[in-house]
């Protein structure tokens, strides 16, 4: 064990050396935006709770009778004792409001983008990935055994090339995509990314866990086109925990008999069903909150002058990680929580500030924010 300490130890040490080294800081969230942290109440710009529903009085009562009904956990993998009533009723919502044959609900989104990568290709296949998708889809990928090619960043004439260069020398090949890149809050260009796909034999599989909730009335970056493999999240914009994946009822039956992240995975608690249910409701009914996170984020892109955001998600990218760690804890002396991001999560030399807004920010404390973000980056030329 003395080696396994002295390994872990040397790791540490790079990492610290290089401002890389990430460490976990107890948080106490107060409501949708406010937290508490070292002692501190900060007003939140970091959370991926965009329409502040996590505790919201109607998702947090679902959840309790969920409890009270359905007990604390699933007890068993979905295949065995774990599938309890409620995934199915969350199921056909979200295949409903996906348009949509049918959906499974997985675990997390990371597993949910396992399974599929996992069950849908293998060894003599070959998936194209966006260069910035999530890690996930990376992981999925080196999962499934496949060639793993990248295409340049939504570079749709790149992604063209390698399909005609290579697509021939395989039986099956999936695309995957980020729906709303989660560290530089663009869109996918979906319709050119599936025309393409459907020219090639190639599925698409669009990752939409920062786009649902949120973008296009809410049914995410894929809504409007027939894309055959649409992955979300219920722990985002949704309030809750979990992953899932709408499909064709096929594809859909497959994963459940087939998906390992599924099949040897417990199920998802019925609170955090109930919860996303309860969410999904929100989402239909009321429009306006739908529309603000987009809204708030143009503010702040304007009050910046920055590019204007086509996401709730806008990134500061500042290149040096020393630099981000440091512009992130002058926004806390201030009264702000904005994460510094840095490689190995974004590529070396754009280590950022990601910021994102939700539904429950003012207006005043986006104001607030873009002054002193101003004032720490005039304090660093």
């Amino acid at each position: 064990m003395d080696s396994l300490d002295a390994y872990a130890e040397r790791k540490l040490a790079a990492l610290e050396g290089r401002n890389l080294r990430r460490v976990l800081v107890p948080t106490r969230r107060e409501d949708g935006v406010h937290l508490w942290r070292e002692g501190r109440r900060l007003v939140s710009f970091s959370c991926n709770d965009y329409l502040g529903l996590a505790h919201d009085p109607r998702l947090v009562q679902a959840a309790q009778e969920a409890l009270r009904a359905h007990g604390a956990g699933a007890a068993a993998s979905r295949l065995v004792t774990g599938d309890h009533p409620l995934l199915g009723e969350l199921e056909a919502r979200l295949a409903a409001f996906k348009g949509a044959q049918a959906c499974c609900i997985f675990g997390s989104g990371y597993l949910a983008n396992m399974g599929i990568l996992a069950t849908f290709a293998g060894a003599n296949d070959l998936v194209l990935l966006d260069e910035l998708v999530h890690s996930s889809l990376w992981s999925g990928a080196k999962l499934s055994g496949a060639r793993v090619l990248t295409f340049a960043h939504n570079d749709v004439d790149h992604l063209r090339a390698l399909l005609q260069a290579h697509r021939h020398e395989h039986p099956h090949c999936i695309v995957a995509t980020d729906g709303v890149f989660s560290m530089d809050g663009d869109l996918a260009p979906v319709g050119d990314l599936l025309a393409t796909c459907s020219a090639h034999d190639s599925w698409l599989l669009v990752d939409d866990a920062h786009g649902i909730g949120v973008i296009n009335e809410g049914r995410g970056a894929a809504h409007g086109h027939d894309v055959p493999l649409q992955m979300g999240t219920l722990s985002k914009a949704l309030g809750s925990y979990g992953g899932y994946v709408c499909a064709s009822k096929p594809v859909v039956d497959y994963l459940k008999t087939r998906a390992r992240t599924l099949v040897y995975s417990t199920g998802l608690p019925p609170a955090s069903v109930a919860a996303a249910l309860a969410a999904l409701e929100i989402v239909e009914h009321e429009p306006q909150r739908v529309a603000e996170p987009l809204r708030k984020a143009q503010l702040f892109t304007q009050l910046m002058d920055l590019p204007q955001a086509t996401s709730s998600i806008v990134p500061v990218i500042v290149g040096d990680a020393t630099r981000a760690v440091a512009l992130s804890r002058a926004l806390a002396d201030e009264g702000f929580l904005v994460g510094a991001i840095r490689p190995p999560t974004v590529p070396l030399g754009t280590s950022r500030l990601r910021i994102t807004f939700s539904a429950a920010h003012e207006d005043e404390d986006i104001r607030s924010l873009a002054s002193a973000l101003r004032r720490a980056l005039e304090a660093q030329a």
